[in-house]
């Protein structure tokens, strides 16, 4: 009988640690950023539509529409409004205002970029800044 004393916890201690089921969650990391080499061929094209509006439409557009904030970041209009030096300099990608602004370590209260988003921006007006 004293031995049952002892083994009765242990076994029900057992069970309860066996019994029990933890599922990890682990965070989600974003993608790397993408870097683009303007002079490879074969590099993916990192298109306007595809790319960098579907950014703007989520995060921009609620300031940045028609009749508001400028410049006017909506589908249809976003890539007349950004065709200027102020907002794209070609020359170097990495100064226009379109990428530094919004850009994840910028500094400001205004919604920024994931390192993703601001390098699908970097890698369009690095291939030109084209309306694909």
């Amino acid at each position: 009988m004293n031995k049952l004393k002892y083994i009765i916890p242990i076994v029900v201690v057992a069970l309860m640690f066996g019994a029990c089921k933890y599922d990890f969650i682990l965070p989600v990391v974003e993608d790397e950023p993408v870097v683009v080499d303007p002079e490879d061929p074969n590099a993916t094209v990192y298109g306007f539509a595809e790319y960098v509006q579907p950014i703007f439409d989520a995060k921009c557009t609620s300031c940045h529409k028609t009749g508001s904030q400028t410049p006017d970041l909506t589908a249809g209009n976003s890539y007349a409004a950004l065709n200027s030096s102020r907002y794209v300099n070609k020359t170097t990608p990495a100064q226009s205002l379109i990428y530094t602004k919004p850009h994840p370590d910028a500094s400001g209260n205004h919604v920024k970029y994931t390192a993703t988003e601001a390098s699908y921006v970097l890698a369009w007006i690095t291939q030109g800044a084209k309306n694909n």
